[in-house]
């Protein structure tokens, strides 16, 4: 067992990416269920909605799993932490801002914390800052994503080499040989988001699936540069119609508005392509099947298992 294992009391260095609003208590138990580390994601939602979810993922695993909070996504950070304490969620996983303020709170009650970053100076702080884990994720994951556009293959050694916490990878990891090459870069773990969409577990609309099922190795696209708030989607006619308004000079107002969770769920709940986007990771091309979280995750097993014997057979 590594020290990330260790940490989050799990048995398998496997970590779910938050999701933000279509993150649901189905997915996050399975994947505690399996060994892993089942994430919810706060998104925007309310503290009582998060407060459900949390309740809901209790009763379906006796497990640990975490609450991912986007903090500059989300108006009830505080909040939300009191209920992570009060219903004694083993691990937050704090992103998209500055986890220094939290810390301590989460540190006083045993809430271990995993610091979602992307540059060596972010892990760096939140190292400093009390943190018990380094997401390092690279510019391959889905969703909202950093301007600096790092890939995981460049940002993990970097990290590795500049704190002494563990870090896990994030970004451009899809089966067993990903999770041994960033094991190979000095990683503990890894986090992933897009592969676990297409499990069976995974409550989201079978065109979603379907569409990252065909998807090949250009199957994503980035949006929100022009306005600094990148985001990793699938490419999509809703994807496509935002891209072609940011060519016409469109406001950060007006792309935050035309990329809000309310279409994030018309796209991944409800499969509307043309009302609503779907984020995914640049993994697609490696995603064949829907398998159960389980076997993903046995899979990935066998996949390292091999990866390690052909590292053994190399001589230099």
């Amino acid at each position: 067992m590594n020290r990330l294992c260790s940490i989050l009391n799990i048995e398998v260095p496997i970590l779910q990416g938050g999701m933000g609003n279509i993150s649901n208590a189905k997915l996050t138990a399975a994947i505690s269920e399996a060994g892993a580390l089942g994430t919810i994601g706060a998104g925007t939602r309310t503290p009582d909605e998060v407060e459900r979810i949390i309740l809901e993922t209790k009763e379906r695993t006796a497990r640990p799993f975490a609450v991912n909070v986007a903090l500059s996504v989300s108006t009830h950070a505080k909040e939300l932490a009191e209920i992570i304490v009060k219903h004694e969620v083993k691990a937050v996983s704090l992103s998209a801002g500055n986890p220094a303020p939290f810390i301590p709170y989460f540190q006083e009650h045993g809430v271990k914390v995993l610091a979602v970053t992307a540059s060596v100076r972010q892990a760096e702080k939140a190292q400093a800052g009390g943190a018990d884990i380094i997401v390092g994720e690279g510019f391959e994951a889905a969703g909202l994503n950093s301007p600096l556009e790092t890939t995981t293959l460049a940002l993990i050694p970097q990290l590795v080499d500049a704190v002494q916490i563990p870090v896990a990878a994030a970004g451009g990891i899809a089966d067993g040989r990903g999770l041994a090459a960033m094991l190979v870069l000095g990683a503990e773990g890894v986090q992933m988001g897009t592969r676990f969409i297409a499990t069976k577990e995974a409550p989201f609309s079978p065109l979603y699936k379907q569409r990252l099922l065909e998807a090949d190795d250009h199957g994503t696209m980035v949006i929100g540069r022009s306005v600094g708030r990148v985001r990793r989607v699938l490419r999509n006619p809703y994807a496509g119609r935002v891209l072609d308004n940011e060519s016409k000079g469109m406001s950060l107002e007006e792309y935050s508005r035309q990329t809000d969770e309310e279409f994030h769920i018309a796209g991944a709940i409800d499969g509307n392509e043309n009302a609503g986007y779907w984020n995914s990771g640049q993994i697609t091309g490696l995603i064949r099947e829907i398998p159960s979280v389980k076997e993903v995750i046995n899979e990935m097993k066998t996949d390292f298992d091999k990866a390690a014997a052909r590292l053994k057979e190399i001589n230099f």
